[in-house]
């Protein structure tokens, strides 16, 4: 799967503006120059992992969620990916998955 740098861009910029953060405070506490952080949020500027953890810890959201939009938080954590399998397998499979995850669901109530 490739990385959606525009869409991983628009996250982090939802996060700051969430946080109430002006680009400019964002990019202080960085130590890096206000036009490289709008050109991440822009999706123009390729983000690593290091970077992206120092965004993330700052605006305090999860890598997870800035990269696929998945959070352990949200009500639909996953959903999408657990019907990406779903719709990728056999119905027998289908059946078996959906069995464990029944039993899986019932230890924790």
């Amino acid at each position: 799967m490739a990385l959606d740098y525009t869409i991983i861009g628009q996250r982090l910029k939802k996060a700051r503006i969430d946080k109430k953060m002006t680009q400019e405070n964002l990019a202080e506490q960085l130590d890096v120059s206000i036009a490289f952080l709008s050109r991440i949020e822009r999706g123009n500027s390729h983000i690593n992992l290091k970077r992206l953890t120092q965004i993330c810890d700052i605006l305090g959201v999860s890598e997870g969620y800035i990269l696929n939009g998945a959070s352990s938080k949200s009500t639909n954590y996953l959903s999408s990916e657990f019907n990406d399998i779903l719709n990728s397998v056999s119905p027998e499979k289908q059946k078996l998955i959906y069995k464990i995850a029944r039993v899986i669901s019932e230890e924790e109530e």
